[in-house]
């Protein structure tokens, strides 16, 4: 196998990340089953699940990020950056999954007013992060996917 692809630091990034959200996928769904273990209604509070699915999604995700960025045409710096940005949001997505799962605060963070334990957040903060999320997760893909498809000849 040619490994050429892994001296993309995209790539690397990405394949890092790739372990790091599946690990922690693994791990919250041993957290998940404990819970599930040991309650009466057999569940898991709704954070502790959600953090399990998501690390699991975004480790895969991230797997998907590596494989565009090697057959990107862009420049490594452009790649990297286009990987870097969805993976930060990722990552604050399942660090913030796994807080509101260990505090069991909310079983919906979108729900007014939003908080975070006891802490009232800014009223327009979740919008802000969402906006912001939005256009790296999205924003970063369409870069890579359009680099790709320039690699391919049908851009």
């Amino acid at each position: 196998m040619n490994a050429e692809f892994l001296a993309e630091p995209a790539v690397r990034l990405a394949l890092v990340a790739t372990g790091a959200f599946f690990l922690a996928g693994l791990l919250t769904g041993v957290w998940k089953y404990a819970y599930i273990a040991v309650t009466v209604k057999a569940e898991a509070p709704t954070y502790v699940d959600i953090a399990h699915r998501a690390s699991l999604m975004y480790s895969f995700a991230a797997l998907l990020l590596a494989a565009f960025a090697a057959l990107s045409a862009w420049s490594p710096a452009v790649n990297l950056w286009s990987v870097a940005l969805p993976l930060l949001f990722f990552a604050g997505a399942i660090v913030g999954y796994v807080v509101h799962g260990v505090l069991r605060d909310t079983d919906n963070q979108f729900r007014r007013p939003h908080t975070v334990g006891p802490v009232a957040l800014p009223r327009h903060g979740l919008l802000l992060f969402m906006v912001a999320l939005t256009i790296a997760e999205v924003g970063g893909f369409v870069v890579l996917f359009a680099g790709v498809l320039r690699r391919l000849g049908l851009i």
